[in-house]
Formats: structure tokens, C-alpha cells, sequence
């Protein structure tokens, strides 16, 4: 690091880290080793759905749903949220570098995806700008559900895309008596990175106390060849330069929770502190570091088996204080803010009849503040108080449900440089799903899903007007934006035989307002940058999703993944950009005893349907691989090595700002231990 850049926070957390993890692999190595039978098989029984307001099995829900939880997200994880769940199908990422990535969900992004941290709304600047990080990291997850489709709309108002849900158990929710934990710790990758993470819950039955930390440090990440591809290069009629390395792509970032709750036979009352800390390159700009800091307090409770009309009540709340800094050369040039507040009141009725439902409200009060150079939105207060409901409805084969959430958002910016007087937004949005499961074998079900959804612009979409140097855009918002409206339909056909699944089918989506930031093939005022518009059009995304799981025989699993968007500007005719190409995926697990291995093939097809003013993205096939080892130890501990982009492509994402300066690493490899008690 140029040492003219303000050091990155000093790593906090690394100390108790290393006790933590010096002291599981003492015990358990010097404990009484227990071999695993020769049939075992490392397998993940079907879980609930955090996100779920009844509380069901992903087997049981009519939305198309993942999850990943335990060995296999660990095994999973990268260093941003975007590229853990990157080739989920219908998942893909903004992948502004290495160090920032948001959840792309079937092609729509931002504030149409929806991040939660335990149900509760991430408050940060992330669907801001492409370079801002989100602020949770993937190391200290306990579980991510994935909720693809407009028929997660009880889920926030935005929802259009789909929910991301980050579970991390910071607030204890069960009864706990005695000590668990986990550790993680890795080294390598094309970032030549290390990082570690500790998690231990305590309890006696009653009281029940939760900690994590974890630290990250990683340098400028390995390339295949040239950061900017041959595309750019014939465009700009440039020469390439900077080969083999990413410049200003290294990362450092710690964080830690403390928890506690109180939990009883029917329920819990709990509260959590969260901090979390980043320093890393922008990529786009080259002297630029981002310094980012989070503190979030959570309060959550859950009270079951009460009256004979409200049997359940649910309350969530969560208060964050946001800042980062945009760092030049070492003066800070922008200073963007985000603090608020977030939460639900939900309650389950008793049955009427055969039918299950629950009635919630959800709040929010949110700050948005810019001061700087770079500060192209105002200063910004955004409320919203939403009412939404859910029911259910089981005839004989076949499930019902119905959804439905009104709410009321006002968006009220301060007085700035480009507009001299305060300007105000408020709107009405209502949202409302219907779906239906029908099981017409034991083995075979068919899901579907119709939506209409309402949503209301964001603070930048309505106020944005200046240069925008990180997706190098002059970007300008409109004011009088109306609600942004569309219709769904998504279906599924699904099977299910002991350890073999299968799921696939399309969806589609009709905009007839979306709200695009589009190039208009202008210049900015007073600026050489491009002029984006944020833009009302007609719009349309179409595809399907496909995902299957074989047992060939004891210890040999086949996976199948497929998935593909078409999103089309139907007001001029023309593809909307950023879209990610038909990506097609395979790949076969071993597990024998202690030993585990797998090799994934994705293969991403050329994206030369582009917008105006975009580059077509040329196809590549992603091989990487994977072998584990469990120790013989008394105490769970997995050795692993993982080597991703083994043929050495030039991988550049198609949903990526950056796909034509910041390619993908370099072939790599990466040593870890995971470990849980």
C-alpha cells in the first residue's frame, strides 16, 4: 500500500481468533480419535426458511428458493456476498472487483434486490454505487436464503428481483446448554489471501451468549492477462497495459458481533452489537481507497404457542450508523453516510379453518448524507411503513397462498449545489401474489407464482445529478418519477426421490414503467464522462432456471445448473445492459469416509445481445476443483483445497460496470481448515 494511504484499521479481532482456533485444534487432536463408518456421507437435511413467515421447509414453499448453510456454504464462501452466491441459478454479481459484488437476481440488481441481515433491511450505500461494498461478510454467515421472483414482496416493497437473507445467529433464538463454536481459516487464491474467523455460542439453558470475529487481508489479485480486455482496447484505440495483476485491489477488513438472549420454552428476547470495517481499492480509480465502517444494534424477539387467535408474534428491529470514505492519494475527497432505522411487527393467527397466515408492519427511517467532490445525490430522508399479510390454504394435493402489502415511502432531499430549493416525493405503492402448489405424485410438484408489484424510485434514482467517477457516468435522476410497476408469473416443475432432485422452469416479468439508468450518447454538463439518464421505459425480463442433483452411487453425487435472462428496452426495442449471458453448469462430488473431492464446470456463453453503447462480452468456461480431508479427530475438524479457474480464462462478467477493465483471477489455489464443536 502507497504509504501516502491512511493505514487500514488495525485488525481487531485476529488475536481471539487465533485462541480460538489454537485451542479447538489442541483439544481435538489430542482427544480420543473417532473414525467415521465407512458409509458416511456428509449430507444437509432440508432446513426452514428464515425468510419464511410460517416457518416452513424450502421443500415446502411455492417461491422458488436456495439455501446454503453449514459445510456447504462454508466450502462456498468468497470474500463478498455477490460471489458466494454468484452461479446459484438465476444468481449472478455486480462484481465491481474483488472487493465489492452485490446479488444480481434474474437480471435486475440494486434496489430491486433485496439484502437482509436476519430479516431485517442491510442499511449502507451499496445499491448506491457499484463500488460500494455491501457491508456483511460472507465469513460469519450461518446461512444464506436465496428467494428469486416478485413473490417475495412481503419481504420489503423493492423486492421486485428477489430476497437475499443473511442469517448469522448473532441474537440466539434456541435453548443452549453447554459450548459450541466453529472456526475457519484459509490462505492462498489469486488474491493471495488470508483470512479467519471464530464463532462460539454459550449457554445454561436459560441464557444463552453468541461472539464472532473474524479479520481479512488480501493483496492486489493475479490476472490471466491484460486488466483491460482486447474489446476496450480495439474501441479505444489503446494499447493494453498493466498485465497480470489488478492494481489497487487489496483489501484488508475485521469485524465482530457480541449477543445475548433470553430464551424460554415458548420464545426468546435477545439483542446484539455488530461491527464491521473494510479498507480497499476502488479498481476504477487507481489512487482511490475506500475506508468504510459499520455499527449496527439489533433487538429481536419470538413468542409462540400464545392465545387461541394470535399464536405467534415476531418482532424484529435494527439501528445502523453507516459511513465510508473515498480516499485520494490520502485526502479524503467524499464522505457518504447512511444511519437508520428498520423493523417488523409480525403476528401468526390461529387457524380459520384449514387456512394459516400471518399480519405484519414494517417501518423504516433512513439518513442519507454526500460531502464532497464526488457527492452527486443530496442529502436525503427516506421513510416507508408498510402492512402486509400472508395466508395459506392446503385442499387436498394442492396449496394456496396469497400475499399482499400496501405502503406509504416519502423521499426528502435537502437543499444542495444543483438545486437550490429542497425537493419532496411521496408514494403509494401496493404489491399482491398468488401461488399455488400442486403435488400430483409423491415424487413430482408443480409451483407457480403471479405478482403484481409496486415500487417506489430510490432517493438516487429520484435526485442523482453529477459525475459519477466509479461507473465513469455522468448520472442524472428525475424527480417526478412515478411508482414503477410490474407483473410476474414464475412456474416450476420439481422432483424428488430420497437423495436425487430436480427443479426447472420459466418466469416472466412485464415492465410497464421500469426505471433504467441508460445511456443517452450524450456528454455530461461540464464533464467529459458519458450522460446517463435515469430513464422510464417499458420493460420486459424473461428465462428459466434449472437445477438438478443424481446420486450415481453411494459416493459419487452428479449436479446440473442452468439459467438464462432476456431483458428487453420495449419502448426502443433493444436489449437493456448489463445482462448476464445462458451459463450452463455441471459437476460431480465424491465422498468416501474422510475424503471428499469435486470438479465444477461452468460454462458462461458469449453476451453480444448489448445495449446502446455497450460491449459485447465474449464466453468463457470457469473449471474448478475441490478436495477435502476430515481429520481423525474427536472434534469435527475438515482440511480443504480449493482451485478455481483452473484453465487460466480471461473470465469478465457480463453484469460487471467493470467487466472491460477488471477481469476475474488468475488460475489459483487456496488451503483452508474449517472446524465446529
Amino acid at each position: 500500500m502507497n504509504k501516502s494511504l491512511p493505514k487500514p484499521h488495525g485488525l481487531l479481532w485476529p488475536k481471539l481468533i487465533c485462541n480460538l482456533l489454537f485451542l479447538l485444534i489442541t483439544s481435538g487432536l489430542t482427544s480420543p480419535v473417532s473414525f467415521a463408518d465407512e458409509t458416511t456421507r456428509i449430507e444437509l437435511p432440508s432446513v426452514a426458511v428464515t425468510g419464511n413467515p410460517l416457518g416452513l421447509d424450502a421443500d415446502q414453499l411455492i417461491v422458488p428458493v436456495t439455501i446454503l448453510n453449514g459445510r456447504e456454504l462454508s466450502l462456498k464462501r468468497e470474500s463478498t456476498l455477490g460471489e458466494t452466491l454468484n452461479g446459484i441459478p438465476g444468481v449472478s454479481s455486480t462484481n465491481f472487483g474483488p472487493n465489492a459484488s452485490r446479488p444480481v437476481i434474474r437480471g435486475l440488481d440494486a434496489e430491486r434486490v433485496r439484502i437482509l441481515q436476519n430479516g431485517v433491511g442491510v442499511v449502507d450505500a451499496s445499491s448506491l454505487s457499484f463500488d460500494h461494498a455491501v457491508s456483511i461478510d460472507p465469513l460469519v454467515i450461518e446461512q444464506v436464503d436465496v428467494i428469486r421472483g416478485p413473490a417475495a414482496l412481503l419481504y420489503g416493497g423493492s423486492a421486485v428481483g428477489g430476497v437475499v437473507n443473511a442469517v448469522d445467529h448473532r441474537i440466539p433464538t434456541e435453548k443452549l446448554e453447554g459450548v459450541t463454536g466453529r472456526t475457519e481459516a484459509r490462505l492462498g487464491g489469486a488474491a493471495n489471501e488470508s483470512n479467519m474467523a471464530g464463532v462460539v455460542d454459550v449457554g445454561n439453558g436459560q441464557i444463552a451468549i453468541h461472539a464472532d470475529a473474524y479479520a481479512r487481508k488480501t493483496n492486489d489479485l493475479n490476472i490471466p492477462g491484460f486488466a483491460v480486455s482486447n474489446r476496450k482496447a480495439l474501441a479505444d484505440r489503446t494499447l493494453q497495459t498493466n498485465s497480470g495483476t489488478l492494481k489497487n485491489s487489496s483489501a484488508t477488513s475485521d469485524g465482530g458481533a457480541l449477543g445475548a438472549s433470553l430464551t424460554l420454552d415458548n420464545g426468546y428476547l435477545g439483542a446484539s452489537y455488530s461491527g464491521f470495517n473494510s479498507n480497499y481499492g476502488t479498481v476504477a480509480e487507481e489512487n482511490v481507497r475506500i475506508d468504510m465502517k459499520s455499527q449496527r444494534w439489533d433487538i429481536a424477539s419470538e413468542f409462540t404457542d400464545l392465545s387461541s387467535v394470535i399464536n405467534r408474534v415476531k418482532f424484529r428491529l435494527a439501528h445502523t450508523d453507516y459511513q465510508h470514505q473515498e480516499i485520494n492519494t490520502g485526502v479524503v475527497g467524499t464522505t457518504f453516510k447512511n444511519s437508520g432505522i428498520e423493523g417488523s411487527l409480525e403476528a401468526g393467527h390461529a387457524k380459520i379453518g384449514n387456512i394459516s397466515g400471518v399480519i405484519g408492519l414494517q417501518f423504516q427511517n433512513t439518513s442519507f448524507e454526500a460531502l464532497g467532490a464526488e457527492a452527486f445525490v443530496p442529502s436525503t430522508n427516506t421513510q416507508s411503513k408498510a402492512l402486509y399479510f400472508y395466508e395459506e390454504l392446503p385442499v387436498d394435493e394442492f396449496k394456496f397462498s396469497l400475499g399482499g402489502r400496501t405502503e406509504y415511502t416519502t423521499a426528502d432531499a435537502s437543499a444542495w449545489s444543483k438545486n437550490s430549493s429542497a425537493q419532496n416525493a411521496s408514494f403509494n405503492p401496493t404489491s399482491y401474489a398468488l401461488g399455488a402448489l400442486y403435488t400430483f405424485t409423491p415424487n413430482w410438484s408443480l409451483a407457480s407464482n403471479l405478482s403484481h408489484n409496486e415500487r417506489a424510485p430510490s432517493y438516487f434514482e429520484l435526485y442523482a445529478n453529477g459525475a459519477h467517477l466509479a461507473t465513469g457516468q455522468y448520472e442524472v435522476g428525475n424527480p417526478n418519477f412515478s411508482l414503477e410497476r410490474s407483473n410476474g408469473v414464475d412456474a416450476q416443475i420439481r422432483w424428488k426421490d430420497g437423495k436425487n432432485s430436480f427443479s426447472a422452469g420459466p418466469y416472466y416479468t412485464k415492465f410497464s414503467s421500469f426505471i433504467g439508468l441508460l445511456d443517452t450518447g450524450l456528454k455530461g454538463p461540464s464533464s467529459a464522462l458519458p450522460l446517463a439518464q435515469f430513464t422510464e421505459v417499458a420493460a420486459s425480463f424473461r428465462g428459466f432456471e434449472t437445477e438438478g442433483k443424481f446420486n450415481l452411487n453411494d459416493n459419487i453425487d452428479l449436479k446440473l445448473t442452468g439459467d438464462y435472462v432476456r431483458a428487453t428496452n420495449l419502448t426502443s426495442g433493444e436489449a437493456l445492459p448489463r445482462i448476464a449471458p445462458l451459463r450452463l453448469g455441471a459437476g460431480l462430488q465424491y465422498q468416501k469416509n474422510e475424503l471428499g473431492a469435486r470438479l465444477n464446470v461452468l460454462h458462461a456463453f458469449a453476451q453480444e445481445r448489448i445495449a446502446t453503447n455497450e460491449l459485447a462480452t465474449n464466453g468463457y468456461t470457469n473449471v474448478s476443483a475441490l478436495v477435502t480431508y476430515k481429520l481423525p479427530t474427536k472434534v469435527n475438524i475438515e482440511l480443504f483445497a480449493k482451485a478455481n479457474n483452473l484453465l487460466n480464462q480471461d473470465i469478465r462478467d457480463s453484469a460487471s460496470f467493470l467487466k472491460d477493465i477488471a477481469p476475474q483471477g488468475a488460475r489459483s489455489v487456496t488451503i483452508g481448515l474449517r472446524s465446529d464443536f
